[in-house]
Formats: C-alpha cells, sequence, structure tokens
C-alpha cells in the first residue's frame, strides 16, 4: 500500500499501511489522534482518541475512557482523501508511522495555498516511511 502526501505540485508517496493523524486543538489545547488505515483507493478512520473535552469537543456517544482518554470509533464510510488546512499560527498535525511522529511539515513543506492533501495513490513508486527531512 502507499500513503500520498500532496502539497502544491509535490507528491510524496511513502510505504505505509495505515498512519495516525495527530493535531492539538487550537483553543483548548488538546491532543486528537486519528487512525487511519489504506484500503485500495481510500483510507479508512478506524479509530480516534481525544484526550479530553470542552468548547463543542465532547466526545461521541458510546466513546470509552481508557486511561484518561476517550476512545471511539467513528461511523465513517471510506473517504478519498484528507484536506488538511495549514496554518503558521497554530501547530503543525503530526503524521505518526509506527507509533512515530513528526510534524507534517518535516515530511512536506507547507504549499503556498496552506492546504496539504493525504490520499491513497497505489500506482507510484514509493518510499520508506521516513521523513522527507531529517
Amino acid at each position: 500500500m502507499a500513503l500520498c502526501i500532496v502539497a502544491g505540485g509535490a507528491v510524496l508517496a511513502l510505504a505505509v499501511q495505515g498512519f495516525t493523524l495527530g493535531w492539538t486543538h487550537s483553543i483548548e489545547k488538546i491532543r486528537w489522534e486519528e487512525d487511519y488505515r489504506i484500503e485500495g483507493q481510500h483510507l479508512r478512520l478506524t479509530e480516534a482518541r481525544i484526550r479530553g473535552s470542552g468548547a463543542g469537543m465532547d466526545p461521541p456517544e458510546g466513546a470509552r475512557l481508557i486511561h484518561g482518554v476517550w476512545h471511539y470509533t467513528p461511523a465513517l464510510g471510506p473517504l478519498p482523501a484528507l484536506r488538511l488546512a495549514q496554518s503558521p499560527y497554530v501547530a503543525s498535525y503530526e503524521l505518526c508511522i509506527d507509533a512515530r511522529c513528526q510534524p507534517l511539515s518535516r515530511w512536506m513543506p507547507q504549499a503556498a495555498d496552506g492546504v496539504v492533501v493525504i490520499r491513497s495513490c497505489p500506482h507510484l513508486p514509493v518510499l520508506s516511511g521516513r521523513p522527507a527531512r531529517p
């Protein structure tokens, strides 16, 4: 399987079967994490975690509190892509592969429009799951 990170005209393909996307809420400063699995041409959100609640960030019904973290499985079908807005005013998203997290900006420089797209790309040559820069 391959994961593509697209910013502007640049594309980085990584040989992975799944990944975690993490970020800190800009106002509440609470960590969110979402686990994705690559399924053919799509991404499937398999689990999400919230390390607290507040300001419209309450865990959904059925979430389980485990060691202070809310765990739940969102009821979403396969997604064609994730469109992430990057801003210089908030911390970068983090891309985690094999439990190693790096700011998304270490994998791919920010595009002029501030949008990074993450999608499946099963037909591109891939790199190992390492950041583009040290």
